[in-house]
This record gives C-alpha cells, structure tokens and sequence, in this order.
C-alpha cells in the first residue's frame, strides 16, 4: 500500500471544557462593583478605575470595549454623556450613556501624562500591539473578581456587560429594555435569564 494514501493521524487532544462545569458567568451585585472601585481608588490605579468604570457602564463586549479610541468618548475636554461605536460582532451601531461617575474616571486617566498622543482609550503596553487583547482583559477582571474573595470562574468579562442590564431587568422586568441595551436584535439570544 502506497504511503500518500494513508489517512493523515491526528493526536487526540483534550478539550479545554473536559470535566468542566460551563455556564452563563453571573453578573456583578451592586455591592461587588462598589468594593471593586474602591479598592482600585485606593490603589491609585487610574487606569483599571477606568476601565471597570466603563465596562460596567457601557454595556460594550470586551472586544468593542478594548477597541474605544479617545474620540469614541472624548470630546471639547471633557468626556461624553453618551457615545455611540459600530459593534464588532454585528456591524450595528450601539449607543451608551457614560454616567456622572463614570466620566470621572475616563478623564483622570485620557489626563494622564501616559495617554498623551495615543489613539486608543486603553492601550496594549505591548510594542505592536494598540490596545489589550482579550485574552489579557480577561485576566484583569479574573484579578478584579479575586480581589473580593469570588470564584473566580462563576464570574468573567461578560459579568461587567450584564451587571447594569442585570438590575435595570430586576427593578422593572422589562426584557426589551435589557435588548436595546446590550445591542441585541432577538430576544431568543437570551436563553435562559441568569438574574430571574
């Protein structure tokens, strides 16, 4: 038998999910994002402040949050009260509205003396790289959740996305509402609610 038509052999490779309980990661409490911002503040970590900040704010996937550039946001010397990118995975534009807080925190850190001259809102301190990747987003919210003591695998960079919708959903019950916010087309993208 001629060796070209052999089949190609593979080695069986483990999955990354085997013996894994998976499921949708739980959103922050209130009182988790309060603890969080104030250990940052403490710290003196201007840019995580900020980072958290906009996170839990702007409702944005982690790769449309990585992407901000300082014009996305930042305007006439002062951060906006709402903003407006195309989103990533859907080509849609998506608004979102920057709280008092929140605007805080941005402009501290666009202020920095680190920020001047560069595009994106939260640059990669990888030469090649121009903002983060999500991979290394995912490990600074792995940090922010083990500050407080959580496990850290019940929560992930999609809690921060779910935390505001997760008590605007438990104050009205309004499932559109948590749809428009999170940018979705179909309310059968859902699936089961974890807040409920």
């Amino acid at each position: 038998m001629s060796v070209d038509l052999l089949p190609v052999l593979r080695p069986a490779r483990v999955a990354w999910d085997k013996g894994r309980i998976i499921e949708q990661k739980r959103p922050l409490l209130p009182r988790h994002v309060w603890s969080i911002r104030v250990r940052l503040e403490m710290a003196g970590n201007t840019r995580d402040l900020a980072l958290f900040n906009m996170a839990a704010d702007s409702k944005l996937r982690r790769c449309d949050l990585l992407a901000l550039r300082v014009r996305d946001v930042f305007a006439a010397g002062h951060v906006k009260e709402r903003a407006a990118i195309i989103q990533g995975k859907t080509g849609k534009p998506v608004g979102f509205e920057v709280t008092a807080t929140t605007r805080q925190s941005p402009a501290c850190w666009i202020r920095d003396p680190e920020m001047i001259g560069l595009e994106f809102l939260w640059p990669s301190r990888i030469h090649g790289s121009p903002h983060p990747s999500t991979r290394q987003y995912a490990r600074i919210v792995r940090g922010w959740v083990m500050l407080l003591g959580l496990e850290p695998g019940a929560y992930g960079t999609h809690s921060t996305r779910r935390t505001k919708v997760a008590q605007i959903y438990k104050n009205t019950g309004n499932l559109r509402a948590v749809q428009l916010l999170l940018g979705h087309t179909k309310n059968e993208k859902h699936g089961p609610l974890p807040w409920r």
